[in-house]
């Protein structure tokens, strides 16, 4: 006996996916958590570059996201509203 199932077609959300958060303060934090991880490379009690490097490109990657998050939104690529 084969039972007949449905899927929806739209994603399930919960009602805190939908809530627009606050862009200027996130990008803020972003950036803020970039310049401290910069600053943690120059003084830190590690001996070699292994850590210095790791620091150094999480740094990027977060200033990447937010530039990449701009300029998307800023083409219309990406919705104003979330």
């Amino acid at each position: 006996m084969q039972e007949d199932r449905t899927v929806a077609e739209e994603p399930v959300y919960a009602p805190d996916q939908l809530k627009p958060g606050n862009r200027k303060l996130a990008r803020i934090g972003a950036l803020g958590t970039a310049v401290l991880l910069v600053v943690m490379s120059f003084w830190g009690n590690h001996e070699g570059n292994t850590e210095n490097v790791w620091l150094v490109v999480i740094a990027l990657m977060l200033v990447g996201a937010v530039v990449v998050d701009s300029v998307l939104r800023r083409n219309g690529l990406k919705p104003n509203d979330q």
